[in-house]
């Protein structure tokens, strides 16, 4: 049985070898995200703001996550490669606008009947670039990750994923049971000193996603929400090394430059992994304690790994240019 993502993050880090956990870093960011909360760039609303999400109160929303999650992986280009663009958006973003130009071209794209049989054509169509020519990474992958979880959610849950998250009672740690059981494209785990570690990442992320866009409330009230930790991918690590709080070994630093794609669960790729999870979990403890302590009317509900996790991701697309230069881990991977 695969150790929780939290536990995952501490024993990684305590085994590492190619990665060290810098505390001067730790408690830098740490006050670069409290103050992230006082002027309010860290707060739910900023998920729901954006427009190319859904609203709560769109029918298809929690579908419309499902799908999005399903295919929320692998959006880097190598070096001097053009970028996958659609709508003039790179990357996650670049995914919600393929998504969201289907359905407003009237393809019935986040139901499970349509995804789980699609064909190559359709969906190449639907994931067209700008320039007509740029494939979206891992295409085939897609496709089959469309297919499992289709299929599945059609022979077991009415064919739709709400069903999956009323079934877990308003429990995160049960809906993150319940996805990694039933969809194996989720289950994003590895063997890592002796223990078999799980990251979660997108298992962790559509948890996420279903409590930011319905603010807590119906389908996003989780009563466990502390148990969600961060999205462990190959950017945040960006931001990570920017603040000091996380370094790399010469020899890791060397590999990394030299653009060399690892292999998932490459010790290297599961250290930078872990680590992550273990900075940002010490980051949310200590901004927690110094609320308390020096701002006790700010509110605790913008304090989890979720927001804080969303304030990094924003923060590397905000400061793109200063943080080229720290280059990051490349795998080519369904599980982020």
């Amino acid at each position: 049985m695969a150790l929780t993502p939290k536990e995952s993050g501490e024993h990684i880090v305590k085994n590492a070898k190619y990665v060290r956990v810098l505390p001067e870093g730790i408690e830098k960011l740490t006050q670069e995200v409290i103050a992230g909360i006082l002027d309010k760039r860290i707060d739910v609303s900023n998920f729901s703001q954006h427009d190319m999400h859904p609203k709560p109160t769109d029918a298809y929303a929690a579908e419309w996550i499902f799908l999005v999650d399903t295919l929320n992986f692998c959006f880097w280009t190598p070096t001097n490669y053009t970028k996958y663009k659609v709508n003039e958006q790179t990357g996650y973003f670049a995914l919600c606008a393929a998504v969201n130009r289907a359905i407003a071209e009237g393809v019935d794209i986040t139901n499970a009947e349509f995804y789980s049989k699609i064909d190559a054509e359709t969906l190449r169509h639907i994931f067209r670039s700008d320039d007509g020519d740029t494939e979206v990474p891992l295409f085939d992958k897609r496709i089959s990750c469309l297919h499992e979880v289709g299929n599945r959610l059609l022979e077991k849950w009415s064919g739709k994923f709400e069903n999956v998250v009323l079934a877990a009672k308003n429990s995160a740690k049960e809906l993150l049971t319940l996805i990694v059981q039933e969809f194996p494209c989720f289950r994003d785990e590895a063997d890592f000193a002796g223990q078999r570690v799980a990251i979660y990442k997108r298992a962790q992320i559509l948890i996420g996603d279903l409590w930011a866009c319905y603010r807590g409330v119906g389908l996003g009230a989780f009563n466990d929400l502390e148990c969600i930790t961060m999205f462990a991918d190959y950017r945040i690590p960006q931001v990570l090394v920017h603040f000091n709080s996380l370094e790399y070994t010469p020899e890791l630093l060397e590999l990394l430059k030299k653009d060399q794609i690892m292999e998932n669960g490459d010790p290297m790729e599961v250290e930078i992994r872990g680590a992550s999870i273990y900075i940002v979990e010490k980051v949310k403890d200590a901004v927690l304690e110094e609320l308390a302590e020096k701002h006790p009317d700010v509110s605790k509900a913008n304090v989890n790994a979720i927001l804080i996790d969303h304030f990094l991701w924003d923060y590397r697309r905000q400061f793109a240019k200063e943080l080229e230069h720290i280059p990051f881990h490349k795998t080519l991977s369904v599980y982020y």
